[in-house]
C-alpha cells in the first residue's frame, strides 16, 4: 500500500487531499455525505472581520467544463466562525486551514491573530482582494502589496501562513517570489480564473455582477503550468488546485510540483469527489509502486 501521508508546511497531513475554500462551505453538509475524517484538510470558507451577505443573485453559473461564480465572500465573520463553527469541525479527525480575505494588512492581521489563538492548523491569505489604502488594487496584482499582507499576516499569526495566488496576473512568479520573501510557509494556486457568458436572448450578463471566476476542469492546463512554474521559481510547499476530478488530475499536479491537492468543483457535482480522487490517487501510485504519494512531487521528467 502506497503511504499517503504528506506533510505541508509542517501541517502532517494523512493524505494529500484537501477541499479548497468556496467549495465545502464550513463541512456541515458534506458531512452528512461522508465521514470528514478522511479528508487531509478542509479549507473553510472565506472569512473576513465582520458578516458578509455576498453578491446578489445570479452569482453562480454552469459552462462548458467547470462554473462561474460571483458569490463575494458570503460568511459569518471570523468571530462567528471561531465560536459556532471550529468545535463542529474539531470534532472530526481532519486539519483545519482559514481562509482569511481582507481590505486592509490591519485586517489581515487581526484575523491572524484569532485565529491563531483559537486553534486552526493552518491560515490560508486570500490576496485576490482589493486593499482599500492602495486604489482598491488587489494585492494579488502587485508584488509589493502581497509582500506587505504577507508580512503582516506572519507576525500576526502562530501557526503556518499559506498564500493562495490568482492567477489573474502576467507573471505568477513574480507574485510567489515576493511572498516567499516574506516569509510565507506555502503557497497555494490558482485561485479562480476571471471569466464572463451573456444571455443572448436577454442580451444580459448570466451573473448579476457582470464578470466571476471560472473553475472547474477547463482551469486544470492552466494549474498545471502555473503550479510548475512557481515550483521552479520558490522552494516552499504548494497547495495545488485548479479542476482536479480525478485521481490522475490530482497526480498531474503533484508532478508538477505541489506536496498536496485541493478538490473544490468537482464537489458540486459528486459530492463523495474528494474521496474518490484520494482513493484514485492512491490506486495510481500503487500501480506505479510508490512507497510513498509524496515520491510524486516535483518529479515531472521534462523533455
Amino acid at each position: 500500500m502506497t503511504d499517503l501521508r504528506v506533510d505541508l508546511a509542517g501541517v502532517a497531513l494523512k493524505n494529500p487531499i484537501v477541499v479548497p475554500s468556496g467549495t465545502f462551505g464550513f463541512g456541515r453538509e458534506y458531512g452528512q455525505f461522508f465521514d470528514l475524517s478522511e479528508l487531509g484538510a478542509i479549507c473553510v470558507k472565506g472569512l473576513t472581520p465582520l458578516p458578509r451577505e455576498g453578491n446578489p443573485a445570479p452569482r453562480i453559473a454552469e459552462t462548458p467544463m467547470g462554473i462561474l461564480n460571483s458569490v463575494g465572500l458570503q460568511n459569518p465573520g471570523v468571530d462567528a466562525f471561531i465560536a459556532h463553527e471550529l468545535p463542529e469541525l474539531r470534532k472530526h479527525d481532519v486539519k483545519i486551514i482559514a481562509n482569511i480575505s481582507g481590505n486592509t494588512p490591519e485586517e489581515y492581521g487581526g484575523m491572524c491573530e484569532k485565529l491563531s489563538a483559537a486553534g486552526v492548523d493552518m491560515i490560508e491569505v486570500n490576496i485576490s482582494c482589493p486593499n482599500v489604502k492602495a486604489g482598491g488594487l488587489a494585492y494579488g496584482t502587485r508584488p509589493e502589496l502581497a509582500a506587505e499582507v504577507t508580512e503582516i499576516a506572519k507576525k500576526s499569526a502562530t501557526v503556518p501562513v499559506m498564500v493562495k495566488l490568482s492567477p489573474n496576473v502576467t507573471d505568477i512568479t513574480e507574485i510567489a517570489r515576493a511572498v516567499a520573501g516574506a516569509g510565507a510557509d506555502a503557497i497555494s494556486l490558482i485561485n479562480t480564473i476571471r471569466g464572463m457568458r451573456i444571455d443572448v436572448n436577454s442580451r444580459r450578463p448570466i451573473l448579476k455582477m457582470n464578470t466571476g471566476g471560472l473553475s472547474g476542469p477547463a482551469v486544470l492546463p492552466v494549474a498545471v503550468r502555473m503550479v510548475w512554474e512557481v515550483a521552479n521559481a520558490v522552494k516552499v510547499p504548494i497547495l495545488g488546485m485548479g479542476g482536479v476530478s480525478r485521481g490522475a488530475d490530482a497526480a498531474e499536479l503533484m508532478l508538477a510540483g505541489a506536496t498536496a491537492v485541493a478538490v473544490g468543483t468537482a464537489s458540486f457535482a459528486d459530492v463523495y469527489a474528494p474521496v474518490r480522487v484520494r482513493d484514485e490517487l492512491a490506486a495510481l501510485g500503487e500501480e506505479q509502486g510508490l512507497a510513498r504519494i509524496s515520491a510524486l512531487t516535483g518529479a515531472v521528467r521534462p523533455w
